[in-house]
């Protein structure tokens, strides 16, 4: 076994346990965290297949700015986890049933991937069409023309996504201030401003007058 193959043994085993806990740490926090383990360990296996650009971009994207994303809302939603974690039994059969009919597809069609297809080519053909091919622009060409309508309908089930969150942190909450984008139009300029006076709270004090002082001088002109 060569480095290359420990390598992906190791980053899958680190990927494979990162997954799990997602599914089981008990706070949302830790599991969102650990999703970002997940996805650095899934970059590092595509640097091992030579696709750099989809390997920074899982890290740019998803871990600098979605699982942020991610992390912000789940900290500020204050998720009840005792609520959440109710009817979990009556759930589970059909949750697990459709958990194994996804990972028998997965299998099939990652077994289907593994045969053969001709005569492999030669290196020296083989380094020569590496030095030549992008697959960076093949990407591009791909994903705006053949399948630039799967984009666009990630790109708006995103836009939900994010529309989703924000309704979730701002609705109305006993302990936040909400105030209603109607209120905020129907308010007058005289409700903005409410003069109230209070009463004194000490009582006035009688100005003294200071006599005048007189000098020597002044009694003599007088």
């Amino acid at each position: 076994m060569d480095v290359k193959a420990g390598l992906f043994y190791v980053f899958s085993a680190l990927l494979l346990f990162a997954a799990f806990r997602v599914i089981t740490a008990r706070n949302p926090v830790h599991a969102a965290l650990y999703l970002v383990l997940a996805f650095f360990q899934a970059a590092m296996i595509w640097m091992l297949l030579k696709a750099e650009f989809l390997a920074i971009a899982l890290v740019l994207v998803y871990v600098g700015a979605v699982m942020v994303l991610f992390l912000f809302v789940v900290m500020m939603l204050d998720i009840n986890i005792d609520s959440v974690r109710q009817g979990f039994w009556r759930h589970f059969p059909l949750a697990g049933a459709i958990g194994a009919l996804i990972a028998l597809e997965m299998a099939a069609v990652l077994m289907g991937g593994f045969r053969p297809v001709g005569e492999p080519k030669s290196s020296v053909a083989a380094g020569e069409i590496a030095g030549q091919f992008s697959n960076t622009r093949e990407l591009g060409k791909l994903l705006y023309s053949e399948y630039v309508f799967p984009v666009q309908i990630a790109a708006v089930i995103l836009l939900v996504a994010i529309i989703a969150a924000i309704a979730l942190t701002l609705r109305g909450r006993k302990d936040s201030k909400h105030i209603g984008a109607s209120e905020q139009i129907r308010v007058k300029s005289q409700d903005r401003l409410t003069l109230v006076k209070l009463p004194a709270t000490q009582p006035a004090q009688p100005i003294v007058e200071a006599a005048p002082a007189v000098t020597a001088e002044g009694e003599k002109k007088a």
